[in-house]
């Protein structure tokens, strides 16, 4: 029985995947793409997150069978032709240590700015509160998102996790709710 996701706005035929592989596994072991990484199991440190149809969800407790038609975005599948200004912020602010996490922060990050492209501190802190660090690197990822943040506010281009193909949108034409 086919089973097609989008994942970085590429259609991918995953029939030849086990249904019940999360998706996690099937990223890594079946289609090359690693920056998603394996933390607990468990879906609470982070570690794997990625959008599902926009929104941030943990790969490892995704089985794969449940994904039909569903569009999937991957840290590799953020930036376009030039890093995301989260990925910028992130080199700029120094932000990974043994670098772990980072995929996941960063793609955490990410949806946060598309939803709220001015969070203060407090929105920052809920949108990462599911993300550790083992490394404790929590004041400099708060630096890079308000720092990105203040990118995208100057008109840097961005991907909007909500726009379908996952074309890149000028800051301008989104709606910004606070």
């Amino acid at each position: 029985m086919p089973l097609n996701v989008t994942i970085n706005g590429e259609l991918a035929d995953v029939s030849h995947i086990d249904p019940d592989t999360p998706l996690l596994w099937a990223l890594r072991d079946h289609l090359g793409l690693v920056g998603t990484k394996y933390g607990c199991g468990i879906a609470q440190c982070g570690a794997c997150t990625v959008w599902l149809d926009g929104s941030p969800a943990r790969a490892c407790q995704l089985p794969l069978g449940q994904l039909e038609g569903r569009s999937i975005t991957t840290v590799e599948g953020l930036a376009g032709d030039a890093l995301h200004p989260v990925q910028q912020a992130w080199v700029e602010h120094d932000v990974a240590q043994c670098g772990y996490c980072q995929a996941g922060q960063i793609m955490s990050a990410a949806a946060l700015l598309a939803r709220n492209p001015a969070p203060s501190e407090e929105d920052i802190d809920r949108a990462m509160a599911g993300n550790i660090c083992r490394c404790g690197t929590y004041v400099r990822i708060r630096k890079a998102i308000q720092s990105a943040s203040s990118a995208i506010h100057s008109g840097v281009a961005f991907f909007d996790p909500g726009e379908p193909g996952l074309e890149a949108s000028p800051v301008d034409s989104m709606e910004v709710s606070l």
